[in-house]
């Protein structure tokens, strides 16, 4: 529909014939009754949900999590009790948000993140994509693109997605909701910084330089 309205006329002006009338009254009868048993399956999930109304309020906290449903989803991933997992970097593991640990000799060969968590990666991935486009969590914002300068947008938003669980994390296990202070704080780096040889070096191979 992003064609202005009188090309949208123009296209479909001329005879509906008694044939093509029914047909597409069989579709709209069709969309209609799959619109009622979407409303009839979500007033079900709203309703097995009830128990963890006090855990879905606080994950709807967390940045791009606003709807319901993908809170809702969420915890069904999850579980309302983060003692199941030691830390939250194992929640972001189990989830596929974690790259892989693929070393030999000292050298790694790959940096890619697991297959793990197919349902709830994807979900969290379209969480950050909607939030980073957002001016109201500047702290989240502000992470995206200073990852993404460096490691392009995908790993950012990757990146993005386990920040967004490790909140999910430690607002489960403290019950309390989201803390932006908590972020922003950590997003501000030191006016002055010592660094190693070998991250000086890292550092400017990065950027292209050729170090000999």
């Amino acid at each position: 529909m992003v064609k202005k309205a009188d090309d949208i006329r123009l296209a479909v002006s001329g005879i509906v014939t008694e044939e093509q009338r029914d047909k597409m009254n069989i579709i709209l009868s069709h969309y209609q009754g799959i619109k009622e048993c979407k409303a009839s399956l979500e007033s079900v999930i709203l309703k097995l949900s009830e128990p963890y109304a006090k855990e879905l309020s606080l994950v709807s906290t967390v940045p791009g999590i606003g709807n319901p449903f993908s809170a809702i989803a969420i915890i069904s991933e999850i579980g309302a009790d983060m003692s199941v997992f030691l830390t939250a970097k194992h929640l972001c593991s189990w989830a596929g948000l974690v790259p892989q640990n693929d070393e030999s000799a000292g050298k790694k060969h790959s940096v890619r993140i697991s297959r793990a968590g197919i349902y709830i990666k994807p979900l969290l991935v379209q969480c950050a994509n909607g939030v980073v486009r957002s001016e109201k969590h500047p702290e989240v914002r502000g992470r995206y693109l200073s990852i993404k300068k460096r490691r392009g947008h995908k790993r950012a938003i990757i990146a993005i997605a386990r920040m967004l669980l490790t909140a999910i994390y430690h607002i489960l296990s403290k019950d309390e909701p989201y803390n932006p202070d908590l972020y922003k704080k950590s997003d501000v780096l030191p006016k002055t910084r010592n660094i190693t040889v070998e991250q000086a070096i890292s550092f400017a191979k990065r950027f292209g330089y050729s170090v000999n």
